[in-house]
């Protein structure tokens, strides 16, 4: 719980709200678990499916690695046919990368179990908890610039 005195603080809200948010996304990320892919690749494959189709340098600039981390990463995908290589078209030194049909799936699949999660917990709070909750999300969505 964030103390009143702790609230005029940017510094203790700052290290608070890290912990929290690490916390509850480590809890949700057991959910992950069935969907046969290691954080990483799961990432990844986030990454193609919503905002895809992408390059790998893009890819890997969205995800702070290397790309030769991320070849790796997508060389695993491929393998598994969750993800496709095509020419870009405007420029044919590029490849971009897709997810397949299974590979959508998948992720719909394991964003659905991540979800559930979270309702689960959400749903032992109150209702005015949850109305805090619901300001809360406009406040992180503006603090990550997606608003």
């Amino acid at each position: 719980m964030v103390s009143t005195e702790n609230r005029a603080n940017p510094e203790l809200l700052a290290g608070q709200l890290h912990s929290a948010v690490v916390h509850l996304l480590r809890s949700v990320r057991k959910a992950d678990q069935s969907s046969g892919l290691n954080a990483p690749r799961l990432s990844a494959l986030s990454v193609i499916v919503f905002a895809g189709p992408v390059t790998l340098g893009e890819l890997a600039a969205a995800e702070q690695v290397r790309p030769p981390t991320m070849t790796r990463i997508v060389q695993a995908l491929e393998e598994q046919g969750l993800v496709s290589k095509r020419i870009d078209e405007t420029d044919r030194r590029n490849v971009r990368l897709s997810a397949t049909i299974k590979g959508q799936r998948r992720m719909i699949q394991a964003r659905r179990k991540r979800t559930q999660a979270l309702v689960r917990r959400i749903g032992l709070l109150s209702s005015r908890e949850q109305s805090i909750l619901g300001g809360l999300i406009d406040v992180l969505a503006k603090l990550t610039g997606k608003q």
